[in-house]
C-alpha cells in the first residue's frame, strides 16, 4: 500500500480573508482527497490543507499552525485568499512575505486570488512575471508593482510554480486547477462533478467593464469622451472626433492616447461593445438592431469586434448574462 506522505495545502488566514474562500477550500481539497484515497484504495491522506495566521509566523522556520500540526517548511501548496476589504498591508507583515519568499525558495508552488495578489506582489516574486487580479484592482496593482505584466482580461494565470486568479468568488478554478496540477485531469474533474462545479476558467473579459478614464486633465479630450456618450455621435469616426476637439490630428491622437491609454479607434470600440453587452443583457433586440444602435452598419463587424473584446460572441453573451426571461428567440436570431 502506498504510504507516501500527503502534500500540505496552506491557506493563508489574515484577518480580512474571505472565509466563504477559506471553508470552500478547505472542503474542496477535503472532497479531492476523499475521491483520491477511494481510487487509489489508500487510507492514508493524499492531501493535508492547513490555516495559519500572519501573526503565527515568527520566522522563516514557523511551528504554529491553527489546527492541523506544525507548519511544514516547504508546504507543496501556499494560498493568498480573496479579500473584500484587501489584504494587510505589506508593511505590517514582514515576517509572512520572508515565509512566502522561503517557501517559494524551497519549491512550494505559491497562488494568491483576487486581492491576495497584492500580497504575494509585495515578495518581489511577480517582479517580471505575468499575474491576474480582479479587473478592478488591475490598474491600481499595475501602478503600485510596475515590474509586474498584468493581464488583467484572465481569469487565471498559471505561470507554473506561481498562480494568480482574478475574481472573488474565482478560488474553485484555483482549487480545481491545484488538483489538475497535483492529480491530473482526472482526479479535476470528478472533484468537479462532484461538487457539480465547472472545470476551471480562463476568462474575466466578460465581467469586465470599460470604465473611462475622465479625471487626466485634459478638457479638450474630455469634451470628445463627453460627446461620445450622444446620439449624434452614435455614428462617430475618429475623423469626427479629431474635429469635434479642433487640434490638429496628429496632436489630437497624441493627447488622447496619453489622456485614456487607447487610441481613438480602440475607445470607440470599447465604449460601442460596452453599449451593446448592455442591451444583450436587458433587451430581447435582434444583432442587426443592436449593432445599429451602437453604431455599426454590419452586424458582421459588430460580432467580430465584440468577440474579440469579450472573449464569446454576442449569443454567447446573452445566453450567460441576459436578465429577461424570454430573451432566447431574439438569441436564437444573433
Amino acid at each position: 500500500m502506498n504510504r507516501q506522505p500527503p502534500l500540505d495545502i496552506v491557506l493563508v488566514a489574515y484577518p480580512a480573508a474571505q472565509k466563504a474562500a477559506l471553508y470552500g477550500l478547505t472542503d474542496l481539497f477535503n472532497v479531492a482527497d476523499e475521491l483520491s484515497r477511494k481510487r487509489l484504495e489508500r487510507a492514508m491522506p493524499v492531501l493535508r490543507v492547513l490555516s495559519v495566521a500572519p501573526d503565527q509566523i515568527t520566522d522563516h522556520r514557523s511551528h504554529g499552525a491553527e489546527e492541523n500540526g506544525p507548519l511544514p517548511t516547504a508546504p507543496s501548496v501556499v494560498i493568498i485568499p480573496p479579500s473584500l476589504t484587501g489584504p494587510p498591508a505589506s508593511e505590517t507583515v514582514p515576517d509572512l512575505l520572508a515565509w512566502l519568499r522561503a517557501c517559494h525558495e524551497g519549491g512550494s508552488i505559491l497562488a494568491a486570488v483576487c486581492a491576495g495578489t497584492f500580497l504575494l506582489a509585495a515578495t518581489g516574486l511577480l517582479d517580471g512575471r505575468p499575474a491576474t487580479t480582479h479587473w478592478s484592482a488591475a490598474t491600481r496593482l499595475q501602478q503600485a508593482f510596475p515590474a509586474i505584466r498584468i493581464d488583467p482580461d484572465r481569469l487565471l494565470v498559471d505561470d507554473g510554480d506561481i498562480l494568480t486568479v482574478g475574481g472573488i468568488m474565482s478560488w474553485p478554478d484555483l482549487g480545481l486547477r491545484l488538483i489538475d496540477r497535483l492529480f491530473g485531469p482526472a482526479a479535476m474533474l470528478e472533484t468537479a462533478r462532484y461538487l457539480l462545479i465547472d472545470p476551471p476558467r480562463h476568462d474575466q473579459r466578460q465581467y469586465r467593464h470599460f470604465v473611462p478614464n475622465l479625471t487626466h486633465g485634459d478638457r479638450t479630450i474630455l469634451k470628445v469622451q463627453h460627446w461620445l456618450r450622444t446620439e449624434p455621435a452614435r455614428n462617430a469616426t475618429v475623423a469626427d472626433m479629431t474635429l469635434m476637439s479642433g487640434l490638429e490630428e496628429r496632436t489630437f491622437l497624441r493627447r488622447f492616447h496619453k489622456a485614456t491609454s487607447h487610441t481613438p479607434l480602440a475607445y470607440l470600440q470599447h465604449l460601442r461593445v460596452e453599449k451593446g453587452r448592455n442591451l444583450l443583457e436587458t433587451t430581447t433586440l435582434p444583432l442587426d438592431q443592436i449593432a445599429w444602435e451602437v453604431g455599426y452598419q454590419d452586424s458582421g463587424a459588430f460580432r467580430k469586434i465584440f468577440t474579440r473584446l469579450m472573449g464569446q460572441t454576442p449569443a454567447g453573451y446573452r445566453k450567460r448574462f441576459s436578465r429577461e426571461p424570454d430573451a432566447s428567440p431574439a438569441a436564437d436570431r444573433i
